[in-house]
């Protein structure tokens, strides 16, 4: 690569005008009249998206891996290429009703940092890397960051291969329709630190006035199916006192599922989500109620009490109500602790830039869950307007956008050390 005018490191910063106009190319990439993106994985769309995110690497003079569950590396050579790569990323797929941000911020951010690097010649010890995921979003088929927890061996390959969708098509059918099955065995694949930089998701650091969320961790998150049977009558006849009234035993375990986040903060969680009600008439007590529980907090010792809690009360409600209350577990994810090199990182860049930041927590799952058991991961949040994602509506400063990025090629060059003898801080 051609040398430019030397620059100090603390001086340097990324494009963010350029950065921006990534972002916007590709969210035309599935576009929806609300001004989201539509682009679910594995469709002709998210072929389209993969193919100018590539096509985008190689101009940057980078190499392209792509393994069989269709994850793709995009890798800068270092001075010695023996190293595990730094890495960063994210994903490209996106929801139905998506926004232009959610895992896309991440995958540009990381091609700004390496376009900034080749703009001023700076050669690192390390190889840098950016990866995007198959299927992070779990929209189309399940699991949820499929490519990312294959690549972690957190699942089988052939697992993942036989997911379907609604109309029965398979992973690895779609994967080899848009040609984005890989040779490279998932996992065999080296990577020294992996940073990701994300919109938050939420509210939290615009309610704050905050610029850069330090990420600490990933809430612990369980996930149960709650069926409550009582006895289906008539609305009329029947007492009070003489009901076995499903709905209202169960809307009161629903309260406690709330209150229970509320007895643990500041990071406790507790949401209901889906409710079904068995007859569903007007005139009619319900005789059975189904409805998800969704416990979050920042340890899983937490989320475990948090779990206890509200069973023991579902349990002293179905004795007090004469009804049955089932509890089954759906899905349990531990929560994760960052490594606290990455957390340092990610701190003192925002601070040696100037920007304000808090330490927070991650509510949600990103492919930096499976990466932190593979080697040291830290995140990167910026705001997001109103905290509104997983929607059409989404949005982000574009200040906001160069200051995670800014921050993210400091803390990856923390790591990945330059080694240009006429470039210092």
């Amino acid at each position: 690569m051609d040398m430019k005018t030397p620059t100090r490191l603390d001086a340097l910063r990324v494009n963010g005008e350029r950065l921006w106009e990534s972002l916007m190319a590709l969210a035309k990439i599935g576009a929806t009249p609300k001004g989201g993106v539509c682009r679910l994985t594995l469709t002709d769309l998210d072929r389209d998206g993969r193919d100018l995110v590539l096509r985008w690497a190689r101009e940057a003079g980078m190499t392209v891996t792509i393994d069989k569950i269709g994850n793709a590396f995009m890798r800068r050579p270092g001075r010695n290429n023996a190293l595990a790569p730094i890495m960063t990323g994210s994903h490209i797929d996106t929801q139905p009703t998506g926004g232009k941000f959610d895992g896309n911020y991440g995958v540009l951010a990381g091609l700004e940092v390496v376009r900034t690097l080749n703009d001023h010649g700076i050669e690192t010890e390390a190889p840098i890397e950016v990866a995007f995921w198959t299927n992070e979003e779990g929209s189309r088929f399940v699991p949820v960051m499929m490519g990312s927890g294959v690549f972690a061996k957190a699942f089988t390959l052939d697992h993942a291969y036989a997911a379907t969708d609604i109309e029965g098509k398979t992973v690895r059918g779609e994967l080899e329709r848009i040609g984005y099955i890989g040779e490279q065995e998932p996992g065999d694949h080296p990577m020294g630190a992996y940073f990701e930089t994300h919109i938050e998701q939420g509210p939290v650091l615009e309610d704050n006035d905050k610029t850069i969320g330090v990420v600490q961790g990933v809430l612990g998150i369980r996930w149960f199916d709650c069926t409550v049977t009582g006895m289906e009558a008539h609305a009329g006849p029947t007492p009070m006192a003489l009901r076995k009234d499903a709905l209202l035993a169960a809307t009161r375990i629903m309260q406690d599922v709330v209150n229970a986040a509320h007895r643990h903060p500041p990071h406790g969680r507790g949401t209901v989500g889906m409710v079904q009600v068995f007859p569903n008439s007007r005139n009619v007590i319900p005789g059975q109620v189904k409805f998800s529980i969704d416990l979050r907090n920042a340890t899983d010792a937490l989320v475990d009490q948090m779990v206890e809690e509200v069973k023991s009360f579902a349990a002293q409600v179905a004795s007090e109500h004469g009804v049955e209350v089932k509890i089954e577990m759906v899905s349990s994810y531990s929560a994760i602790g960052f490594h606290q090199d990455c957390i340092d990182a990610v701190a003192r860049a925002a601070e040696q830039l100037g920007y304000s930041s808090m330490p927070t927590v991650s509510g949600a799952g990103h492919d930096a869950v499976y990466m932190s058991r593979l080697a040291p991961t830290g995140m990167i949040f910026i705001p997001c307007k109103d905290g509104i994602s997983h929607n059409e509506i989404e949005d982000a400063k574009p200040e906001h956008i160069t200051a995670g990025c800014n921050v993210l090629l400091h803390a990856m060059l923390e790591r990945a050390v330059p080694v240009n003898t006429d470039i210092t801080r």
